[in-house]
């Protein structure tokens, strides 16, 4: 029986996913793997990781949704990532900020044009 095979489900035990259920996705080498599933997909020491006696059944090399749907069938709910939406970038952020500013000067002027253009009638 080999304990780091594709298909594993095992306990990530280091780094910022620690205590962390993952499945084997792919074996890259001796050393590292692929895993998947409560943690991030992402290549991985065999140090950081601890086999359990599961096994699923998934291919080599399987999508993330082939891997939350066998998880689904032990039972293991994983969450979906919700992606940010991306903030405009701070120069797109001034550029916008000094249009604005031109514009309220140019409608100052504007107004402050009318003004003395009802003053000049007036007297």
């Amino acid at each position: 029986m080999a304990v780091i095979e594709v298909g594993r489900v095992c306990l990530k035990i280091a780094g910022r996913d620690s205590n962390k259920r993952c499945v084997i996705v792919d074996v890259l080498n001796n050393n590292y793997v692929l895993i998947d599933g409560e943690t991030r997909r992402k290549k991985c020491n065999v140090k950081h990781i601890e086999p359990t006696s599961k096994v699923i059944k998934i291919s080599k090399g399987a999508s993330h949704a082939e891997v939350v749907r066998e998880f689904k069938k032990l039972g293991i709910e994983i969450k979906e990532k919700v992606k940010k939406e991306k903030k405009p970038e701070k120069s797109l952020q001034k550029q916008t900020k000094k249009e604005e500013k031109k514009e309220e000067k140019k409608k100052e002027k504007e107004e402050k044009k009318l003004e003395d253009a009802k003053k000049v009638g007036k007297v």
